[in-house]
């Protein structure tokens, strides 16, 4: 890649990175961002047949099989999509483009020697960090440190700030209580913990996988199976506060590992809600809540696409064997496909030859298609998933189509979130507080209401508006006693903001959220690049986060 257009690249991402911390944007679009969703594909027991693509020919192949069709005539087309994919006006590529054809092939040599460091400092600039601290980070660990390490270092560097902020404020109201040589044992203690990862990490290594997705998926047990009763926290993960950390379970080798180590080495619980719901969604969740003594929300939600979708039955075929719907997603397939299986069905008056059966089963399985009529399926709509997925009935409606699919196909699946908080329920009896980071539309409070557990505060981070209306809408229907406080991006929650919410009501109970899943899972072909990705990254603000929230209310 040339010299310019690498410098054209750097110099956009800090412009970028200044600006939002001038507040001139609000940190990450939500339209590019897919929160929690996955492809993930109950196709146990089925194996794809080259006639699975019988139904879909030409270009609408890729148009409906979620890929994107790229087919660039040279290699100067190919650069101007990628960098035009990246944000950069068509002119701008253009004229690098134009300047790097006149230059001479030495570019190549000149870029080399920094190419590294400008990739780092733009990562680096990208996650809300300015351009000092990335460089000072990069001269301190060196060039061949990965982007975890940097960020260990660097999250280190903040929290010895944050808390050596503390000292003055013990003179002010509400905040005496401190003690006086908290901040500079505490910040030890941190620094020290952030070390033991870091080297945890060299030995260890992002791509040698040590956590395992366990079959059946079912966590620490489910209603209706057997049950762990007991397990042992690392005493750094012991609260206050309780915390509950959700992604996708299927992500990039080490990813989990990585989770782990950074939220005090607490093995995550992998469960599938396929055992709570008639929909799989397969999910990892680290957190240091309880685990005896669970209880479901009653009346349990329909537990097969029967139960489910009545209407249906009427038209299912004996040979569509389907008893539960696969993971929700936040697009749906198009008229054009549903059409084209009714016209590959309709000549055939009983039993479709297999190969025809084999081509509709993978599109049926891969889209989370009903059937609606004789030979005819359908996408489900959107008041189905929020009925699959626990939320109230018109939980989104009065937002977009669109807008509905995106944000419940990010969303938690109520249920199985339930499960977890009931612990809660005893242990709270006068109400809880909660911060909530990446709030959706609401899964947390919804799971915390209807297990009749009380919510006293609720500090939400959510950086999509529609979202906020969403759960701001239920908020007000539902009566709620509590205050509600919309925050918009979790890359500005700091410490002071902090001090000031738990002065005001004595410190958070629970600190719940799930970070972007955009760079974990496996659709995204592209970009799949872990926890170093742009959006996924943001998991290092749910842990600098959580961690300043424990070392504060360590001192109280």
């Amino acid at each position: 890649m040339c010299f310019y257009i690498a410098r054209l690249k750097f110099g956009e991402a800090k412009l970028r990175a200044y600006r939002e911390m001038d507040g001139s944007t609000s940190g990450v679009e939500d339209n590019d961002i897919d929160w929690n969703t996955e492809d993930e594909l109950e196709l146990d027991n089925f194996t794809l047949s080259p006639c699975s693509s019988l139904l879909l020919t030409g270009g609408e192949a890729n148009a409906f099989s979620g890929e994107a069709s790229s087919c660039p005539s040279s290699s100067n087309s190919k650069v101007l999509d990628q960098f035009i994919g990246m944000g950069f006006s068509k002119k701008m590529v253009e004229k690098a483009i134009q300047e790097h054809d006149l230059e001479s092939s030495g570019d190549e040599e000149i870029m080399s020697p920094t190419s590294e460091e400008e990739k780092l400092l733009m990562s680096l600039i990208k996650m809300g960090y300015t351009e000092e601290e990335a460089s000072i980070a990069i001269e301190r660990c060196g060039l061949s440190s990965s982007l975890l390490e940097l960020t260990d270092f660097l999250s280190a560097a903040h929290l010895a700030k944050a808390e050596d902020a503390l000292l003055p404020l013990e003179q002010k109201p509400g905040l005496k209580h401190l003690h006086t040589d908290y901040p500079k044992k505490k910040r030890k203690l941190l620094v020290n913990q952030v070390s033991k990862r870091k080297r945890q990490n060299r030995l260890i290594g992002e791509d040698n996988e040590t956590v395992r997705l366990p079959n059946p998926m079912i966590g620490f047990g489910i209603p209706t199976g057997p049950c762990q009763s007991h397990r042992t926290l690392p005493k750094a993960a012991i609260g206050p506060p309780y915390f509950y950390f959700e992604n996708v379970a299927l992500t990039p080798k080490g990813v989990w590992d990585t989770i782990s180590r950074f939220l005090y080495d607490v093995p995550p619980e992998f469960v599938d809600s396929k055992y709570f719901c008639a929909a799989a969604r397969k999910r990892g969740y680290v957190h240091n809540l309880p685990i005896e003594n669970r209880i479901p929300l009653v009346p349990l939600p329909p537990q097969t696409i029967d139960e489910a979708l009545p209407m249906s039955r009427k038209w299912w075929p004996s040979w569509d064997t389907r008893t539960k719907l696969n993971c929700l997603q936040t697009c749906h397939s198009s008229a054009k496909l549903t059409e084209r299986i009714m016209k590959a069905l309709e000549g055939y008056d009983d039993i479709p030859p297999e190969r025809v059966q084999r081509g509709v089963m993978h599109e049926c399985r891969k889209w989370n298609l009903v059937w609606v009529g004789k030979n005819r399926v359908a996408p489900l709509e959107p008041d189905e998933f929020e009925m699959l997925l626990g939320f109230p009935k018109n939980h989104t409606r009065g937002i977009s189509r669109t807008d509905r699919y995106k944000s419940l196909g990010n969303a938690f699946q109520i249920d199985t979130v339930a499960y977890h908080f009931s612990v809660l329920r005893d242990m709270f009896p006068n109400g809880i507080n909660v911060l909530s980071l990446f709030s959706g539309i609401g899964g947390a409070e919804i799971a915390l209401h209807r297990l009749g557990i009380r919510m006293k505060n609720v500090v939400s981070l959510e950086i999509s508006e529609v979202n906020r209306n969403v759960l701001r809408c239920w908020w007000e229907q539902t009566n709620q006693r509590g205050n509600l406080i919309h925050l918009p991006d979790v890359q500005e929650l700091n410490a002071d903001r902090l001090e000031q919410f738990m002065s005001s009501f004595g410190g958070f109970d629970l600190v719940v959220g799930g970070s972007p899943c955009n760079n974990l899972t496996g659709s995204n072909r592209y970009h799949r690049d872990g926890l170093e990705g742009k959006e996924s990254s943001l998991f290092y603000h749910f842990f600098r986060i959580l961690d300043l929230v424990k070392s504060i209310m360590a001192g109280i």
